[in-house]
């Protein structure tokens, strides 16, 4: 089995990569720096970066593709006159497109694989029925890759594909802060059994890291 992570070179991401090294599945990680080890570069965002990838992993099977990467840049902004339209582009970018490019870029790796799965971490802030308020622009891009999961699960799914979307929980990184529910190796260790569960029969599914359905 081999397992590819994108950005796993911090946070949840990190945290799944040591997760599944220490199982014994062969695991490679993407981040934006330089490439070493088991750490590819890809920027999600650049469409060169997805083609320069997509070349280097040419005839590899890719099992499961774990779409981590992503960026909160709308913290603190207010209303009245924050969210400039710069930072929603930058942010969906990465969290929406780059998720997107990612699995078109892996396609031809994952179709090698006899039980090939995507996994999309969202959040419970890109839920529609508990939305929350504030966070305009990380909420809206959540929102949108679970509907670019849930709309590549169905046209993936007659070629055995199954997909799931993901809330990792509020984590103690430096993206959740300090005052998190729950470490990293909690949400890594839930994901990771989400994963293993998922088949094609749950294709679609939107949960939580520790299995609770999420409402969408």
């Amino acid at each position: 089995m081999t397992v590819l992570i994108t950005g796993a070179n911090r946070g949840i991401g990190n945290a799944l990569f040591d997760g599944y090294t220490m199982r014994g599945t062969k695991t490679l990680g993407t981040h934006r720096g330089p490439q070493g080890g088991a750490m590819l570069q890809l920027d999600v965002t650049d469409p060169a970066s997805q083609c320069a990838l997509a070349t280097q992993m040419k005839g590899e099977p890719v099992d499961l593709l774990v779409c981590n990467a992503g960026v909160n840049l709308d913290k603190g902004q207010k209303l009245e006159s924050g969210y400039p339209a710069a930072m929603w582009e930058a942010t969906f970018a990465a969290n929406v497109t780059g998720a997107f490019m990612t699995i078109q870029s892996m396609l031809s790796n994952l179709r090698l694989s006899k039980a090939p799965k995507i996994a999309i971490i969202s959040s419970q802030l890109g839920s529609q029925t508990i939305a929350s308020g504030g966070g305009y622009i990380y909420n809206a891009s959540k929102a949108a890759v679970l509907n670019v999961g849930r709309n590549l699960a169905v046209d993936l799914a007659p070629e055995g594909f199954a997909v799931g979307i993901y809330h990792p929980g509020w984590v103690r990184t430096d993206m959740g802060g300090v005052a998190a529910d729950i470490s990293m190796q909690q949400s890594a260790d839930g994901l990771m059994a989400r994963f293993d569960a998922l088949c094609v029969k749950t294709t679609g599914c939107f949960e939580n890291w520790d299995g609770r359905p999420h409402p969408y």
